[in-house]
């Protein structure tokens, strides 16, 4: 892999693609009606939020920071109940948007791995 997982990932309509499918998942599928329910009734700041953070967390434009200063993502997470399932939800579903958007596998695989550690640290139940 030459560049950083942003490079490799195609840039920002790339990283926006993949947060579209994401969030169009997590509202279709019923595997996913936990996660959904989390959300509250609409996803577009989410969308935007979650697109802005994996710019900048991927190796590219920090526009999250320079919209809301570090990320503290626990301490932003922590009004929200996560356990487990939720956190399973998230990881199965950017997994799908990932494989859809046809990411090469190996790439695939990195990202799986630090969503995983993300993600369970995100947990508060």
């Amino acid at each position: 892999m030459s560049g950083n997982a942003f490079e490799w990932l195609g840039g920002e309509a790339s990283v926006r693609a993949l947060v579209d499918r994401f969030y169009d998942l997590m509202d279709l599928e019923p595997a996913y009606a936990e996660l959904r329910a989390v959300h509250g009734p609409s996803l577009e700041s989410a969308r935007d939020k979650l697109f802005w953070f994996l710019c900048g967390w991927l190796g590219g434009p920090g526009h999250y920071e320079a919209r809301f200063g570090h990320p503290r993502l626990r301490a932003r997470h922590l009004p929200f109940s996560i356990g487990i399932r939720e956190r399973d939800q998230w990881l199965a579903c950017m997994a799908q948007a990932m494989k859809e958007q046809e990411l090469p596998a190996e790439l695939q695989a990195r990202l799986e791995a630090s969503f995983f550690n993300t993600a369970d640290w995100m947990r508060n139940r």
